[in-house]
Formats: structure tokens, sequence, C-alpha cells
């Protein structure tokens, strides 16, 4: 669309010659008139033009073809110019004079953009899937675990946006078969690591690491945990978050049983389950089945931890559990309050509530089928949530450094295991603990002696059973009935990538 098309003559040959058909119109209200009449793949628009101009026009073409990539072609350079017509939706810019090359690319990008894209995509995980599979073969240490989940979950979070590719079954079994040999490794190496040996960064030392060196140096720290929130799911957060803050991400794995009583607890405390048990008796007396009870000693805990470092907070620390949206919007009316209390943590309820949920909704089942909805719904909660309102007034604050991490993540399981036990076990599906716990032991980790572990005793003769990669616990009474109603819900506790290996971000406002 140009009314010096005559001077375009070389520029439509050039791409006839490459398979494009092209339409020329001389102004916009011929344009327009083929728009309503033919459909279209791009339209290639002068901005200057005599009668309507490019801009009344794009709007126009817009109004009709809402879909239908404009590519702007200008003599002017004003940047006044370039900020209206992006904003205008324009989908690209190119400045005369122009060659054909550069239109010919301009148009590839947005008429072949994506399957080129599909391409190269498919070319490189084809690459990488061999790459992570030798890997695997050889053995991997904690450092490669946690660089190879962080591969396959830039996978997941690539394949999103190319769902016909062809390439999703082929990611699923890969990431299946890393978790087995994920299992084998967990079993023989995390007796060591709660011993101190060789071990990364366990959730015993998030707070120590993350939380109080900052109020050792007179920083506002807000620490947020999003309970039940994995990698990938962190990951479609990241561009968000990088909107208004500087970000930093590192890495731990969440201790076993990956489950809010255990991993939260340990999260809070800097101590491991059965150190907690013996600090504060009462904690366990309920059992982690009523998770109020177990999870309500989180400030104390972390009040605890605090103190024993010799630290003195004025005011005090607050803390806060986000449950549902009324309280998430009281806090973000209320953020200018806490600005000046030098800790407050933060515990935010909504993904594992979805997780739970889901397994007794037929409705959410159908809006999240799979981790790529589950991503999606994350996302779009988190962008319209209170809580990332009461982020952006953090961003703001000079001496304010925001920690954010899960306390585990979750799989969607997909087999079960039959398990044998006395009528007082624990009735979760990833983990179990009890006396007389059988159930097949290459679906499990069994733990005879509940303190090599850190775990709480819970009595004489107690045992833990913890589920590996996608298995999930069942009675025999009416295994049928509860192995279907399970399969393919979101659960944790166990051993698996999904659940352990979690990041920490580290955000100062930009």
């Amino acid at each position: 669309m140009d009314d010096e098309i005559e001077f375009l003559r070389p520029h439509i040959a050039f791409l006839q010659e490459r398979g494009y058909e092209v339409t020329p119109a001389t102004n916009g209200s011929d344009a327009l008139e083929l728009i309503k009449r033919q459909i279209f793949d791009a339209v290639l628009l002068d901005e200057m033009m005599p009668g309507m101009d490019g801009l009344t026009t794009l709007a126009e073409i817009k109004g009709i073809m809402p879909g239908l990539p404009v590519i702007m072609i200008t003599k002017n350079e004003e940047e006044s110019l370039m900020e209206e017509a992006i904003g205008s939706q324009i989908d690209d810019y190119l400045t005369k004079p122009v060659n054909p090359s550069q239109i010919l690319m301009a148009l590839k990008k947005k008429t072949e953009g994506r399957k080129l894209s599909q391409e190269r995509l498919s070319r490189d995980y084809v690459k990488d899937f061999s790459q992570i599979n030798l890997a695997v073969l050889e053995g991997l240490n904690w450092r490669e675990w946690i660089e190879l989940h962080l591969r396959l979950s830039q996978w997941e979070k690539d394949l999103d946006r190319h769902p016909d590719a062809g390439l999703k079954q082929s990611l699923e079994g890969q990431r299946e078969s890393c978790n087995a040999e994920f299992a084998k490794y967990i079993e023989k190496e995390y007796h060591r690591w709660v011993a101190d040996i060789d071990a990364p960064l366990l959730s015993t030392d998030i707070a120590k690491m993350f939380v109080l060196p900052y109020l050792k140096q007179g920083r506002k720290v807000i620490f947020t945990v999003m309970d039940c929130m994995r990698l990938d799911q962190w990951m479609a957060l990241e561009g968000l978050l990088g909107d208004i803050f500087n970000l930093k991400r590192d890495f731990y794995y969440a201790i076993l049983p990956s489950a809010t009583p255990y991993a939260r607890n340990a999260l809070f405390a800097g101590m491991f389950p059965l150190d907690i048990e013996l600090e504060y008796p009462d904690l366990w007396q309920k059992g982690e089945e009523d998770e109020s009870s177990s999870n309500r000693f989180e400030r104390q805990l972390l009040d605890g931890l605090i103190a024993s470092q010799g630290i003195n907070l004025k005011p005090e620390a607050k803390y806060i559990k986000i449950l549902d949206p009324e309280e998430g919007l009281r806090v973000e009316k209320r953020i200018d309050s806490y600005i000046n209390i030098p800790l407050v943590s933060i515990v935010v309820n909504f993904v594992d509530m979805l997780a739970h949920s889901r397994s007794s909704s037929e409705v959410i089942k159908e809006i999240v089928p799979d981790e790529a909805a589950y991503r999606s719904v994350v996302r779009t909660w988190f962008e319209y949530s209170p809580l990332f309102g009461i982020l952006k007034a953090l961003a703001k604050q000079e001496n304010t450094v925001v920690i954010m991490t899960s306390d585990h993540g979750s799989i969607r399981v997909q087999r079960g295991s039959k398990v044998i036990s006395d009528k007082e076990a624990s009735t979760n599906l990833r983990y179990k603990y009890g006396r007389n716990l059988k159930c097949d032991l290459k679906h499990a980790l069994y733990i005879k002696e509940p303190a090599e572990y850190k775990l709480p005793q819970r009595g004489i003769n107690t045992n833990y059973i913890i589920a590996k990669e996608g298995y999930y616990f069942i009675y025999p009474t009416n295994y049928n009935k509860y192995l279907s109603f399970f399969k393919n819900s979101f659960q944790h506790g166990g051993i698996s990538l999904e659940e352990m290996i979690l990041p920490v971000y580290t955000l100062t406002g930009k």
C-alpha cells in the first residue's frame, strides 16, 4: 500500500520470485476494500500517503482484521511517530529507503516466524534430548541435577508456545526417565545430606542464607513463600517479576517428605523435623493431617531462628498467611503500614489450594488438564492477584529486599502402588508413616530408622515410606476406585525433580 507504487515494481518482482503473491494498492480506501473482500497474510503500509494517511489506515485495518500483521514503512524517523505507531498495534517498522531483502525478512518474520521457530525448536530439542540422556547415564551430582531440571523445565516452557510440534510426549517420557534415575540418586545420597556430608542447600538453609544476612545489614526483608509452587511455574512468572525487579535466582532441595508440615516448617525454623520435634514437642501432637495444627508454629519457628542468631528486631516481625482473595486484598491495601517493619513473612496458598481443588472438581480438571495448563493458570492468577500488587509497591522501596521461594513442588501422579499398614498409619498419597508399612520397595524409599533422616519418631517402631517418581500409595480397600480417582492429580511429599528442586529469588527494585 503506497501512493508511489510504480517505484516499487522491483520490490514486488523480488517477492514474487520467492513465492509471494503481491496485491498493490495506491491509497488507504482501496486497500480497505481489498481487505474486506480477500484474506491477506500481511500488509506493507506506507506511512505518508495523501488522503487517508498510514496511521489512520492502520486503525481501520485493525478494526476490520485485528490479527492481520501490518508492517509500516516511512521516511519519518521521529520518535513520537514510532511510539504512536507502536501504540496503534503496528507489528513491525521499516525506515525508507528499504531494500527488497529487508522487506523479505520482515515478511518472513510475520508470516513464517512460527514455522521457522518451531523447526529450530524441534532440531535443538532432538540434539539436547541425546545430550540429556547421555548425561544421566554417566551419572550426575546434585549441581548437575539442578541444571538438568532447569533444562527440562525450559523445554517445557518453550513447547508451550509450540504445542503442535509433536515433542510433548517425547519430553514427558524423558522427564519420567530422569525422575527414575533421580529417585535412585536421592535414595543413595539423601541420608548423607542430612548428616551435612557433601550437601546442597536444603530447606533448613534458606532463611539462614537468604533472609538473616539482610536483616543483619539493616535492610528490610519481605520473605514470601509460595506453597506448592514448582520451578516451571516460577519460570512462567519471571517475565512479570523482571519488569519491576532485578532478579537473582538460586536453587535448593526441599527436605523429605517434600510436604508442607515438614518442608515448610524446616524452611522457617532452619531445623530438621526431628530437631523441631525436640524443640517444639506440641507441634507434632495432632499429626500433619491437621495442616492448620501442624503449621501453626511458623511464626514462633522463624522468631526462634532470628533470636538464635542474636538479631533483635524492632518492631517485631510480621507474619501473614494469604488463604483467600479477601485476605490478599486486605494486605495489599495495608502494605504501606508494613514498609517500616524489618521483616514481613508472607505465605501464599493459592497454588496448593488449586492442586487440592483439582482432585475433586471436574471443572478445574478440565481447566487444568496438564502441566502446561497449570503454568498458564498460575501465571494468569499471579498477574491479576493482590500479591502482584503488593510486589509492585515493594519494588519502589529502596532499602527493601524481597526473598521469594516455595516450600515444595508437586508432580502429576500416574501409577498407583499398593500399600499395607495398620489402621493408624497416615493417609497421604505420596508418603506415609506408621507401623508395619509394606509396599513395593521399587516404588518407594523405605525409612526404618527415622532419626537417620532427621524425621520425627512419632512413637515406637514408626517407619516412613516416601513415593518415588510418579507413584502414589493406595490401600487395598476399594483399590481400583481410588486408583482411578487420584490418577493424574497433582500431589506432593515424594521424591521427584518437580517436588524437590526449587528456586530462591532475591528481588531488588530497579
